[in-house]
């Protein structure tokens, strides 16, 4: 029912336009980028639940709120502009402001982002000059730039879009996001921008969009941090001439696309981790609840023991045994099965099925999986996870310098 497009981008679903460009912000790198649709985009998003919230993240989560349509998205990297008080405020105030001003739109029309150090202030004539430049800039081809203006400790570019055949037709959902470090979810653990020519009301895009970051951005972990300026936003503008209505056969088919799509971006998140050497699958099976299932999935995916274990290539199934039971899940652990992908590790009643050397030899893929059955009843999970790496250190010493 969805296809991936090959280089695909926030700029693939009809009638958005993006750019990325350097403004000054970091000494080199693309470091603002901005999304505009030109037709009213109905728009949901998910928002960090950190205490800390950075000031673009107040001010785009009010946005939504309050106001039915938006039409552009402006970000800048390498200045997260959080607890920066009042002056930092104001500052994202003024970006929004000055942003549609030169898009001849309203302020409550566009959606405002940052993401890099805490606690500086922003450099706001080099802002501002930015925004001159990138509306000049804007294109429909214009959305990798977008998604390189966006990261910080990234290494790759992120940017992905689906074509989703309905019943009569079909749209398309694009998406960019960054994220490499300070993941671990408590809403989404980064930046994700996606956009849709569908058409779709703002109760059920939101009822959609939280659908499916449940099942992808809720659900990787590189480090168990979670940032204050993270947030997941799509908007529809309906450009396609199509709408998606609720509880109809596109509904479902539009929803599993949208959830695919985020796990992809999801999974480039984890598999671009800071220093990270492995991607890993945690699967959780025949748990008693699914809220068991996630504890033990999220336990496992966060345990440093387990993750530089990961980087060795230690078959060490003791240290995943121990992150399940301390996960706070119902479970009798006499009844776990531990396989990583295929091959049994641990077998009920303690039963230990370890080949060393096969198992030595899984681990040390870029990717592979790790499946914990629980033996407690039937719901299932999945996580994505990445290794713990000395580089991880180095990257996050080095950060501000």
């Amino acid at each position: 029912m969805y296809r991936c497009i090959e280089n695909g981008s926030v700029t693939s679903a009809k009638g958005f336009k993006a750019a990325g460009i350097f403004c000054g912000i970091k000494r080199k790198k693309k470091d603002l980028a901005l999304i505009y649709s030109e037709l009213p985009c109905t728009t949901a998003g998910t928002f960090t639940l950190n205490k800390v919230k950075a000031a673009p993240l107040l001010i785009s989560k009010e946005v939504i709120k309050k106001n039915n349509f938006t039409k552009a998205v402006l970000v800048n990297s390498g200045n997260a502009n959080a607890c920066t008080g009042d002056e930092g405020y104001n500052d994202a105030l003024d970006m929004q402001k000055w942003c549609a001003e030169k898009l001849n739109i309203s302020q409550d029309e566009v959606l405002i982002s940052s993401t890099g150090v805490i606690g500086q202030k922003m450099p706001m004539e080099k802002i501002k000059s930015g925004i001159d430049e990138i509306v000049n800039h804007l294109s429909e081809h214009g959305g990798f730039n977008a998604a390189e203006a966006i990261m910080t400790t990234d290494t790759k570019i992120k940017s992905f879009a689906f074509e989703v055949k309905l019943k009569k037709s079909s749209v398309t959902i694009g998406g960019i996001c960054k994220g490499s470090g300070m993941i671990m979810p408590n809403m989404a653990t980064m930046l994700g921008f996606l956009s849709t020519d569908a058409a779709i009301e703002k109760d059920l895009l939101s009822e959609l969009l939280l659908n499916s970051v449940q099942k992808s951005f809720n659900k990787i972990s590189v480090d168990g941090e979670t940032s204050t300026n993270d947030m997941v936003v799509i908007l529809a503008n309906g450009a396609s001439g199509i709408s998606i209505e609720k509880n109809s056969e596109d509904m479902q088919i539009f929803q599993e696309a949208l959830t695919a799509i985020s796990i992809e971006m999801a999974k480039s998140i984890v598999s671009d981790g800071e220093g990270a050497t492995k991607l890993v699958t945690v699967n959780v099976k025949n748990a008693k609840s699914k809220l068991d299932a996630d504890l033990v999935g999220k336990s496992i995916a966060n345990s440093s023991l387990v993750k530089t274990a990961i980087y060795g290539a230690d078959a060490n199934w003791g240290r995943i045994l121990s992150a399940a039971g301390q996960s706070g899940a119902d479970f009798d652990p006499a009844n776990v099965s531990i396989h990583f992908n295929d091959l049994p590790v641990l077998l009920p009643e303690y039963t230990l099925a370890l080949d060393e050397e096969k198992a030595s030899k899984i681990l040390s893929q870029s990717e592979f999986s790790i499946n914990i059955d629980l033996g407690s009843g039937s719901e299932d999970c999945t996580w994505w996870t990445c290794d713990l790496t000395e580089e991880y250190v180095r990257i996050n010493a080095d950060y501000r310098t």
